[in-house]
């Protein structure tokens, strides 16, 4: 930010919409999207294309003692076949130590690197072969004349088993996985004086929580479509960050950035599992190289499934230690998340910072398993975290006789001199729900107290997650037509990521959506964008094309509007601060549910949301961003779950069905609330809404459950088999 931008007025509540900004807008790209126009990756045809099928493991683990594609490569049709002895490529984005090899030079001879292919395979569904040959069906045929050797190794699927001794192991070093300068500890995080808390506390509670692996289960499956021209890699591959991709493709083949172009004008959805690079990307571009051939790589919905990561499953073990009047002193937690064989990312569970609770331990064991591979799913470390502790003090506030709401008053984290807000609405938010809800009728003061076998019972939850400015960059052009172009490398995953940044520039430049056209998707056409990820396109990306516009303008005041072949063009790339403040937003749920204990089956009645997520800038695909996160995070809570059968490894339930995924009879009515504020950051005042919707879900829907039943659900999914064993 500029200097003078750091004189910044207090937060202010927003009263209506400006010329563009707040009012309902269409997507720019709606038309090609509805009529079928839009080419998706999958839908690009190349001339020569060939088409590739991936060999994956059948085992849960096991060392590959031999390789023979003579038969396969035989097979008319076939042009080129990939193995770990032919492409050892390092998939840097796939594990922690996948990049250290790129950069960090004192760690060369680290282990734990996920290749394309891997030997020993750790999981099933690991992948072992490609194949690409000129249609699918040869490519079929010829997997299944691949004659793969396996050493069958013993294996593990429970992140608290996998750390107990003589459990197999993952990798030579232990099943403890290690952070990102490579130590085997422990995640620790600590504040205050645990002992101290909880010595202080007049009563102490104890509880274990699980939660279940959970799929993204985006609507398009993984593909890639990779075509060279000369050292030149054309990647058309649905991205949620074009830029990155690039980036990370670029460095796992040994080439330069601008030797790779990356191309994602359209794609289905992504909630976090289709950031960085992929290994079809990869795989694609290695089978390509080799057929001297575009080629595409097409994944089967069960290969996503296994190939492709989901949220990670955790076991959470709490001590809480409270006083009579309800005031938390001391909060301990003691988690295990399974990350499967590679450790892609954090493995975090979070919740904890919510509560102001001055005395807080946190320790969290990232775990190897012989499971599909964990990774980042729409706000990656909050639903599960905030299930097990909102759960955890749902449970205690009813045992002390206080409204859970009181209770969390009482408790939240709030504003400090030591840790300044740019603004704070929680209280706001909570007080808005309570009341749209009617929270003091529906709620159960006594849990379970309802007569019959269908019980009703409500709950509550309430988050606040990161809103966090940063840098990214936009590019403007007008032309003497007074027609105006905005660049931006953005794709879009569902939010109309291109339609808000078109929103913002229009805004700032002070002309009407027809008069501009948005640019994006194109590493060769368009700037650095920071990724559609965490939440932070709206607001870092927005901010570039907000600072970008106000240079154009300025600009036009000093030159003029261009004449005859003449254009201006402005950029910028700015690096914003939030002066030292904490930025977040805020959100309240209130949900009502009905249980049937005669059949453990489960029914949502009501569900409130209300949220502030700094100004709106396109209502109606806001609140469908919560509206659909929330849906994510109901799904989570009652049914969803990726099963193994314990004694062979298998996975059960790949796929929506086997996975149980909601349908729309499933669908509750979500009502959404926005409470809009301009705390003086980000473009226009604009916070994160496309995560903050799921994380109070599963917390909100297990606590309903436990006030209708009068039984602690400490396990997710709350299907009908744990609702019935709760209640024997």
């Amino acid at each position: 930010m500029s200097e003078a931008s750091n004189q910044l007025p207090e937060p202010f509540n927003i009263d209506g919409p400006l010329n563009t900004i707040g009012n309902t807008t269409a997507r720019v790209d709606a038309v090609e999207r509805v009529t079928g126009e839009a080419k998706y990756s999958r839908d690009i045809k190349l001339p020569g294309m060939l088409y590739a099928r991936v060999l994956r493991s059948p085992h849960p683990h096991a060392r590959i003692r031999r390789i023979d594609i003579s038969a396969a490569s035989s097979l008319p049709g076939v042009r080129a076949i990939i193995t770990h002895e032919t492409a050892p490529i390092v998939w840097g984005a796939g594990s922690v130590d996948g990049g250290r090899q790129y950069n960090d030079p004192t760690k060369e001879g680290t282990q734990q690197r996920r290749f394309i292919f891997n030997n020993p395979v750790r999981c099933v569904g690991d992948s072992v072969a490609a194949v690409a040959a000129v249609d699918r069906t040869v490519a079929e045929q010829a997997l299944k004349l691949i004659k793969v050797d396996y050493e069958e190794l013993p294996f593990v699927l429970e992140p608290e088993a996998a750390l107990e001794p003589g459990a197999p192991l993952v990798w030579p070093e232990g099943n403890l996985c290690p952070d990102f300068r490579h130590n085997y500890e422990p995640m620790v995080s600590n504040l205050g004086d645990i002992d101290a808390g909880l010595a202080e506390a007049d009563q102490i509670f104890e509880d274990r929580y699980e939660t279940s692996f959970v799929h993204n289960a985006q609507m398009e499956p993984r593909c890639a479509l990779a075509h060279w021209q000369g050292q030149k890699l054309t990647l058309y591959t649905p991205t949620q960050g074009i830029s990155n991709c690039r980036h990370d493709t670029a460095r796992d083949l040994g080439l330069e950035d601008h030797q790779v172009r990356v191309v994602c004008n359209f794609m289905g959805g992504g909630f976090g599992n289709k950031n960085q690079n992929q290994d079809a990307d990869l795989v694609a571009a290695t089978l390509s190289k080799a057929a001297n051939a575009p080629v595409m790589l097409e994944y089967s919905r069960k290969e996503d499934w296994l190939g492709v990561h989901g949220r990670w499953p955790t076991v959470q073990y709490y001590k809480v230690g409270v006083k009579d009047d309800g005031m938390v002193t001391g909060i301990q937690m003691r988690g295990y998340s399974g990350m499967g064989p590679y450790r892609k990312n954090s493995g975090g569970i979070s919740g904890m910072d919510a509560y102001a609770c001055e005395n807080r331990q946190r320790t969290i064991y990232p775990v190897y398993t012989n499971r599909t591979t964990s990774g980042n799913f729409r706000a990656p470390a909050e639903p599960h975290g905030f299930f097990a502790v909102e759960s955890m003090m749902d449970d205690i506030a009813y045992k002390l006789g206080i409204d859970p709401v009181d209770f969390t008053l009482k408790n939240m984290n709030r504003p400090t001199e030591a840790r300044p807000y740019t603004n704070f609405s929680l209280d706001e938010c909570i007080a808005l729900g309570r009341d749209q809800f009617d929270w003091a009728t529906r709620r159960r003061v006594t849990p379970g107290s309802d007569e019959g076998p269908i019980k009703r019972g409500a709950g509550f939850s309430f988050m606040m997650f990161r809103a966090g400015v940063g840098t990214s960059s936009a590019i403007v052009r007008v032309d003497s037509n007074k027609m105006y172009t905005l660049f931006v490398g953005v794709t879009d995953i569902g939010p109309g990521a291109k339609t808000t940044m078109g929103m913002i520039a229009a805004e700032e430049l002070g002309i009407p959506m027809s008069q501009l056209e948005v640019v994006a998707g194109d590493t060769d056409r368009c700037p650095y964008s920071v990724g559609e990820s965490g939440s932070r396109t709206t607001i870092q990306t927005g901010y570039a094309v907000m600072q970008a516009a106000k240079d154009l303008n300025q600009q036009i005041a000093a030159k003029g509007m261009p004449s005859g072949n003449d254009v201006l063009i402005a950029s910028a790339t700015p690096v914003p601060t939030t002066d030292g403040k904490i930025r977040q937003c805020f959100g309240a749920h209130f949900v009502e549910v009905e249980v049937d204990t005669r059949t453990g089956t489960t029914k949502i009645l009501k569900y409130t949301t209300v949220h502030e997520s700094g100004r709106i800038i396109n209502p109606q695909t806001a609140k469908d961003q919560i509206r659909g996160a929330t849906l994510q995070g109901i799904g989570q809570a009652l049914h969803e779950n990726l099963l193994y059968d314990p004694a062979s490894g298998q996975p059960l339930t790949t796929g929506y069905y086997r996975a149980r995924h909601l349908t729309h009879l499933d669908v509750p009515e979500i009502e959404v609330t926005f409470i809009e504020v301009d705390d003086g950051y980000g473009p226009f005042g604009a916070k994160t809404a496309g995560e903050a919707g799921i994380i109070l879900a599963p917390a909100a829907v297990a606590n309903a459950v436990s006030n209708a039943i009068g039984k602690r659900m400490t396990s997710l999914p709350i299907s009908r088999d744990k609702i019935l064993q709760v209640l024997l």
